[in-house]
């Protein structure tokens, strides 16, 4: 069988979905379209055909959509794919609806709701673009059960052809649980871009009140920035509060060494991050939302704070700093278990392969 995978994402797709994709390609011809941005060698390394593809992935142009609906269209003629399947919103829509078209069988897969969503007027059209490009998907996997209850709400997709599953799901392998640190200063850590959905307003709110207080610890940031935090990171790094590392391939020795894993977004998915720093056994300071909550186990493996609030960020962050490392070590230890029992990534993998009637 020749199974074409569109995504938004070179990098992401190898990250997160690697493992799915060797699984998938024991028995089938696999071809990937997405933009080259990173991990385009390492498929075709596998013996994966990458087409490449223009996609900007946060631009709202019509105009640069419907010429992405082309190029998908041309795609699928040319590769005459037995079965596709999408991830992104994007992707979902558009490569959907040629699919439709043409009578392909395709398989579609919500990552997180994402922006589009948050906002009432483009939620109304985002959602009548789903409900047409979804009318014939044979199945929709879902990260995480809110997501998938709000399709259901909104009549994208019933529940038959609905399937969730924890995530990505995460290489407990590849990601293993490290010995607690021993750090002299307590270094909270945040991986991920620099936004203001990812409650990074909050968070350096949290940390500044946390400073002035007199408490004692480092605040390590992994990603890239907007423009619009350039200024007050360079502040914050100046006044011994952050210390910022930019984008890094491998995030593992930032994991290895922190105290804590943070993160207070206003929407997910299912938080990569937060599996991977539960993984190697760090507790988690996240938000009680879809996609973030799932990871932990509030106030056994670390703490669920109000999305938008900094004043329930601040709180949990100097509840923990008060705790013994013996205490914050059994916090990591009790999310390394949970990780093991609910989010190991080749549960995830088989639910796909079964979910895709394979």
């Amino acid at each position: 069988m020749k199974i074409l995978i569109v995504t938004n994402h070179s990098y992401m797709l190898w990250r997160f979905r690697k493992e799915l994709i060797v699984k998938l390609q024991e028995n089938n011809e696999i071809v990937i379209a997405f933009p080259f941005v990173g991990h385009e060698k390492d498929f075709k390394e596998l013996g994966i055909r990458c087409i490449e593809t223009k996609l900007d992935r946060r631009s709202l142009n019509p105009v640069n959509d419907l010429k992405l609906k082309r190029s998908y269209e041309k795609i699928l003629k040319k590769e005459r794919p037995d079965m596709v399947i999408t991830y992104s919103i994007k992707c979902n829509i558009y490569a959907g609806l040629v699919c439709q078209k043409l009578k392909i069988p395709y398989y579609a897969n919500v990552q997180g709701l994402g922006t589009p969503f948050q906002k009432p007027g483009l939620s109304q059209l985002v959602t009548v673009m789903y409900r047409k490009a979804m009318k014939e998907v044979q199945m929709v996997f879902f990260e995480n059960e809110a997501n998938a209850t709000l399709f259901r709400k909104k009549k994208i997709i019933p529940a038959a052809r609905q399937i969730v599953l924890q995530g990505a799901g995460i290489n407990t392998e590849y990601y293993r649980k490290q010995p607690y640190p021993k750090n002299e200063r307590t270094h909270f850590l945040y991986v991920g871009r620099l936004m203001k959905e990812k409650g990074i307003d909050e968070l350096f709110e949290a940390a500044k009140r946390l400073r002035r207080e007199g408490e004692d610890f480092i605040l390590d940031i992994v990603g890239f920035f907007e423009e619009s935090y350039k200024e007050e990171v360079r502040e914050m790094e100046i006044a011994g509060i952050v210390n910022f590392y930019g984008f890094q391939q491998d995030p593992r020795p930032y994991y290895k060494k922190a105290d804590c894993v943070i993160l207070p977004s206003y929407h997910e998915g299912m938080s990569n991050v937060l599996l991977e720093g539960a993984s190697m056994g760090r507790p988690l300071i996240t938000t009680d939302i879809p996609g973030c909550r799932e990871a932990v186990i509030d106030k056994e493996s670390g703490y669920l704070v109000q999305p938008k609030d900094s004043e329930s960020l601040y709180q949990a962050m100097k509840r923990f700093l008060k705790l013994s490392s013996e205490q914050r070590e059994q916090m990591g230890l009790r999310g390394r278990e949970l990780m093991e029992e609910r989010f190991d990534k080749k549960y995830v993998v088989d639910k796909t392969i079964k979910g895709l009637k394979m």
